[in-house]
């Protein structure tokens, strides 16, 4: 199946999927040493979102989640691509500023935790097997 959306920031990968249905707050929601969730009730706390295809509908919370997620990725603890339903402007700052490949505007109920998935940020497309 393929998903077309909207390019954030340009770039491909290939990986796991981690999907969230709660928005996510970088800034004191994942710990920027290790890539581990740890906003407490979130239904990723405690799980890893470094070198993964996140998928989230949006971003929340401080606008320094964008420098958050900057320091994730040069700590090499980043996911390797970000998939919202709705990118907002810390999320969208902090793939751009990060290079790390982001596309919204995606259907992500569509896509499953631990699918093996496909983005391609520059055309917006996001691939899933079957």
């Amino acid at each position: 199946m393929e998903l077309k959306g909207r390019k954030i920031f340009t770039g491909t990968a290939k990986g796991e999927a981690i999907v969230s249905s709660e928005g996510i707050s970088f800034y004191g929601g994942v710990d920027p040493e290790n890539g581990n969730v740890v906003e407490k009730g979130h239904p990723l706390e405690g799980k890893s979102v470094s070198g993964k295809i996140l998928v989230f509908p949006q971003g929340k919370g401080s606008t320094v989640g964008s420098y958050t997620l900057y320091q994730m990725k040069k700590n090499g603890v980043a996911p390797k691509a970000i998939i919202n339903k709705e990118c907002e402007t810390i999320v969208a700052v902090g793939a751009i500023i990060s290079e790390i490949p982001c596309v919204d505007s995606i259907d992500i109920e569509k896509i499953k935790d631990g699918d093996e998935i496909e983005v391609d940020a520059e055309n917006g497309i996001v691939k899933i097997p079957g």
